[in-house]
């Protein structure tokens, strides 16, 4: 497909007196988060959560004896109650265990299914033909399954982690969600199970975040006449403390970002540090990991900046010193810079330096070479929509796909995530991810994608761009269909 130019009606003035400035709201939380949590955690609490801890340990261990589906029902408990963090090890060796038992082939929907979730998501392979047990001689699902709400429930879910190819987990899912619903209209299932179903339908376990989950499960699990009481208390307890934990974390971040005060001082752009934080925390969540989000929440308020400089208010000549300066990585270009990007340069500068100064201790310095390295990528692939737009160009899709893969976020979100992690992240890793593998290139294209898609009517170089690209791609196909 050839390139084209902008029609000049889509095309307003980049020069000073008309910038292409959009109209974000301000945060809505005020000051909100500046202050830490007032809760004190007392020795005696914490006590309890390290006593009820080495219970549920115990609970684990023993349970290896025991009837295959009680285990597999107190470890997919533990894992959605959100604590299954602090059993790793534990929670492997059942897994391990099952994975390598040779089971009979008359198991309950139930057992199989929750089985088959289970082990996927602890990354062993495990086949779909398990499933075929379940069909009729013309292969179709048994009618008779219908009746099962939880074996239904668990294949639902199981279906989720199909991948491609494997048709009988297409079919489950059709299947399972047809069923689950005529259930749940006809109003026949029990509380807490057709909270659980009614979820499910809504959201599947694969696509929830953790923190939301386990909150939501908590409610739902202390409602079943069949909880056992000091998995319930630990849960709870865990959760009360690690959010505290979250709380402070963001309180600190909060107050970073108000001493920088770039909120006032860039009224243009969006201010979104708690939105960007709570995006972290589906990352990871755990307590060893407060020094990474710490940094992947703060680079997020950077790159947001950046972003809306680029898409939201700087002009190409502006644009082109921003650019330059984020490519050459030193203080001494911050004369060259206009004054209202000199606000964001120097704090952007102090920031890496602070990265910088945590690693050398820790003798990793070359983890923040590979941050800084993927933050200057994006900044290129902005400047290059920037000037497509500028220029009147409308890139083919596949030229927009390529710099959009970037211009996502995701490679860089991803390496910097590594950053402030344990010793087990390596050098390999860091050139993995910042090489755009397969799985990091596809998900910068959902992501690139639904973000244009959702915020296409929104006043940005990026999104008028896009709709130039389509409407262009649209002309060209009628054009080849007239000819």
């Amino acid at each position: 497909m050839s390139s084209s130019k902008l029609p000049s009606s889509t095309h307003g003035s980049m020069s000073n007196q008309k910038r292409p400035t959009a109209k974000f709201h301000p945060s809505v939380w005020g000051d909100i988060f500046l202050s830490s949590p007032t809760t004190n955690v007392d020795a005696k609490t914490k006590l309890q959560h390290e006593e009820l801890k080495e219970e549920v340990r115990r609970m684990i261990k023993v349970v290896m004896d025991d009837e295959l589906l009680y285990k597999l029902r107190l470890i997919d408990t533990i894992k959605r109650l959100g604590v299954s963090y602090h059993f790793e090890r534990e929670i492997e060796e059942v897994l391990l265990n099952i994975y390598e038992h040779d089971y009979k082939d008359d198991q309950t929907l139930e057992t199989t299914s929750l089985q088959f979730r289970l082990l996927r998501e602890k990354g062993l392979g495990v086949p779909c033909e398990w499933f075929n047990k379940f069909k009729d001689d013309e292969g179709n699902f048994n009618m008779s399954l219908t009746s099962d709400v939880k074996g239904l429930l668990e294949l639902y879910e199981a279906s989720y982690l199909r991948v491609h190819g494997e048709d009988i987990l297409e079919e489950a899912l059709g299947f399972t969600t047809t069923h689950l619903g005529l259930a749940k209209a006809a109003e026949t299932i029990e509380y807490p199970l057709s909270a659980l179903v009614s979820h499910a339908l809504y959201q599947p376990i694969r696509k929830g975040l953790s923190r939301l989950e386990a909150r939501r499960f908590i409610s739902f699990y202390q409602d079943d006449p069949s909880h056992n009481k000091t998995l319930l208390k630990f849960a709870e307890l865990d959760f009360n403390l690690l959010q505290i934990l979250h709380k402070e974390e963001l309180s600190k971040i909060s107050r970073w970002n108000n001493g920088l005060d770039l909120a006032t001082k860039l009224p243009f752009a969006r201010d979104r540090l708690v939105e960007g934080y709570l995006w972290v925390l589906g990352v990871y969540f755990e307590p060893q990991y407060s020094f990474a989000r710490e940094i992947l929440a703060k680079t997020i308020v950077m790159i947001t900046i950046m972003d809306d400089t680029y898409d939201s208010y700087g002009t190409l000549e502006e644009l082109q010193l921003l650019k330059n300066a984020i490519q050459r990585w030193d203080v001494d270009c911050i004369d060259q810079l206009p004054e209202y990007m000199k606000l964001f340069y120097k704090p952007l500068l102090d920031f890496y330096g602070e990265e910088e100064e945590a690693m050398i201790k820790q003798e990793k310095l070359y983890r923040v070479k590979y941050a800084k390295d993927t933050f200057k990528q994006v900044s290129e692939a902005y400047f290059v929509e920037a000037k497509w737009y500028n220029e009147n160009y409308v890139p083919t899709m596949k030229e927009y796909m390529r710099n959009a893969v970037v211009t996502a976020g995701y490679i860089m979100l991803i390496v910097t995530s590594f950053v402030g992690m344990g010793d087990f992240v390596t050098p390999k890793m860091f050139n993995w991810a910042s090489n755009n593998p397969k799985i990091i290139d596809a998900s910068s294209i959902i992501a690139r994608l639904m973000n244009d898609v959702t915020s296409h009517k929104r006043e940005g170089t990026v999104h008028r761009l896009l709709n130039a690209t389509l409407e262009n791609m649209q002309f060209q196909k009628k054009k080849h269909v007239v000819n």
